[in-house]
């Protein structure tokens, strides 16, 4: 990354972030079918096309997305707007990424990969240390509610949980399949619960808030559930 076109991307306490970091470089590593699952989830409970789970490194980031690819991606840490959610407390939020582009980063990345909206949360070692961001992003221009963006901060948790989980089972292996094995069932009984949902919006539509009230609810309660497993399977 050229540091002297982008120094916004740079937080003053970049030497101590990247020393938490180091031992949260589990994306890429074998092993990552949890974290394609769990972008999978969040992608359906936003109804967007893309979900991310970042780490911002010192020149690049590396993600895993939905697409369910065996293998992460790798960026240059200019080109991605999850450099900024790591400078921010709360939600990073862009709806409309062509119209008001994000001056800290390269505008044309954006446009080459048809993105119009960007919303990332950070996420934080146990000390607070930002290593990187769990992202939703869709093709158009939208908006955030109020509501969904605490469903994104609640689901960074879950992220921050997965990360940390995958670097605990190197010393326990039996730590995610026993985590799946209680979560499997739960989580698809909610998911069916949600798609329930959105049909009854489909041919309801005069109760299509009532609706995205009751999805939104679901989902939340999805995630604070999966974020208390975690914890219980992290020994929290």
């Amino acid at each position: 990354m050229d540091v002297t076109k982008y120094p916004g991307l740079i937080p003053s306490d970049e030497h101590k972030r990247l020393e938490g970091l180091q031992p949260y470089q589990v994306l890429g590593t074998p092993g990552q079918a949890l974290f394609n699952d769990f972008v999978g989830v969040v992608a359906k409970l936003f109804d967007m096309p893309i979900a991310l789970i970042s780490l911002v490194r010192a020149d690049d980031v590396v993600f895993i997305g939905n697409e369910g690819l065996p293998e992460a991606r790798i960026v240059d840490r200019a080109d991605s707007m999850c450099s900024v959610a790591i400078l921010e407390d709360g939600l990073t939020v862009f709806e409309d990424v062509v119209a008001e582009p994000c001056a800290l980063v390269n505008p044309w990345v954006a446009q080459d990969l048809n993105l119009g909206f960007y919303a990332g949360q950070a996420l934080r070692t146990p000390d607070g240390t930002a290593i990187g961001s769990l992202c939703v992003l869709d093709h158009k221009p939208r908006q955030l509610t109020p509501a969904e963006g605490l469903l994104l901060q609640d689901l960074a948790l879950v992220a921050q949980g997965l990360v940390q989980l995958q670097v605990a089972q190197v010393h326990d292996a039996s730590l995610v399949p026993t985590l799946r094995a209680r979560l499997d069932g739960p989580m698809q009984q909610s998911l069916t619960r949600l798609t329930t949902l959105a049909e009854l919006r489909r041919w309801d539509p005069a109760e299509d808030q009532r609706y995205d009230d009751s999805r939104l609810d679901e989902a939340r309660y999805l995630a604070q559930s999966l974020h208390r497993e975690l914890q219980k399977a992290l020994g929290k």
